[in-house]
């Protein structure tokens, strides 16, 4: 059986589509999920897309990454600039991970310059708004050595 592809997003981003749309557009997380799972579909690669407020959660699903994805596509929202335990969680990996956000976060407030996620990431993509994690999904996929 082929591993899945984890898409897992961090807290706040169960409001995408009314949350700041100047910043984060106006794309739910619904949709979001749909057009992953379109993208993935002809791929035969199964798709874990998950989202959490709580951290432990979060880590929780990252550990489990570890052992049953082939890649991980991250966007940890404000855990990015806060969370120790995420890049601990990170740092245990041996798969490709992507660190994923809508904004461009080094172009915002200053503590959203520190980042937890880009040190523990193969890559970063960043500031695309939604069109993000279509091409997470292709690098992702890259990464992993899967033939789409």
């Amino acid at each position: 059986m082929t591993k899945p592809l984890y898409i897992l997003n961090g807290p706040n981003l169960n409001l995408l589509g009314t949350r700041e749309p100047e910043i984060y557009g106006t794309t739910t997380l619904a949709a979001i999920e749909k057009s992953c799972e379109d993208q993935i579909a002809k791929s035969g690669i199964p798709l874990v897309f998950r989202q959490t407020n709580a951290q432990g959660e979060l880590v929780d699903w990252i550990q489990e990454a570890g052992r049953a994805a082939c890649a991980l596509i991250l966007n940890a929202g404000a855990y990015t600039h806060s969370s120790i335990a995420v890049f601990d969680a990170l740092n245990a990996l041996s798969l490709p991970v992507i660190e994923l956000h809508l904004s461009n976060p080094a172009a915002r407030e200053a503590f959203r310059r520190t980042n937890y996620v880009a040190p523990a990431a193969t890559a970063s993509i960043c500031g695309l708004g939604a069109k993000g994690y279509q091409i997470a999904v292709t690098e992702a996929l890259r990464l992993a050595n899967i033939k789409t």
